[in-house]
């Protein structure tokens, strides 16, 4: 299966129960597809969503609606069956905003290109935290939703790990020569790999965030 956009797409989330994909488009634009193995995917919804390019992505409220984060600082609520919007906030950071999370059913995490990240409580349309976690682009955040820790990688080459519960930042690795792309938790909790920019990936163990055990 393949899906043609017309553009080069920044980002992209699957529905959490149906078959469909959203995507982010370098235009701005958002689009929504219903797709099935042995059919041509048909595409829903075709919005404008933001003035520059559409970075972040993420399907929220069980799938009921569609969040953008985007290079223009606005992060947009989309509602899925009307694509109407539900509510933008402009001027969400003061940089750009690359990479967006889902954290609980009421809250989201957005990082921005000079390392600062923010959690948003979606029912108050506000901002409940703000962690300056890196130096450089915030790439990727993880969840561990029993410790309430959000994991964060940046282009500045390191991991992050911010408290929500204390709202402090908790512990920071070494700065790898390469900047890391990816996150994410794995061995029930223990383990934490890291993606970087040459292909090798980190490997920490949970708690013991200053140093990598070993690269592969």
């Amino acid at each position: 299966m393949e899906i043609d956009l017309g553009k080069v797409p920044f980002t992209m989330d699957f529905h959490p129960s149906d078959n469909l994909v959203t995507a982010g488009l370098i235009t701005g634009d958002l689009h929504l597809y219903r797709f099935n193995a042995d059919s041509t995917p048909q595409r829903l919804l075709e919005i404008h969503a933001h003035s520059e390019a559409c970075r972040a992505v993420r399907f929220i409220n069980d799938g009921q609606a569609i969040i953008t984060g985007s290079s223009d600082r606005s992060i947009l609520a989309t509602d899925l069956e009307t694509g109407s919007p539900i509510t933008r906030l402009e001027n969400a950071h003061e940089d750009a905003i690359f990479s967006l999370i889902n954290l609980t059913e009421s809250t989201i995490a957005t990082g921005d290109d000079q390392g600062c990240i923010k959690v948003w409580d979606t029912r108050q349309r506000s901002c409940c935290n703000s962690f300056n976690a890196h130096e450089d682009y915030v790439s990727d955040m993880t969840f561990a939703s029993d410790s309430m820790k959000l994991l964060s990688t940046s282009g500045d080459g390191t991991l992050s790990v911010c408290n929500l519960r204390s709202n402090k930042i908790q512990s920071q690795s070494e700065f790898s020569e390469e900047e890391l792309l990816s996150v994410v938790i794995m061995k029930n909790g223990r383990k934490v790999i890291c993606g970087s920019q040459n292909g090798t990936l980190l490997l920490y163990s949970w708690g013991f965030f200053k140093d990598c055990r070993y690269p592969f």
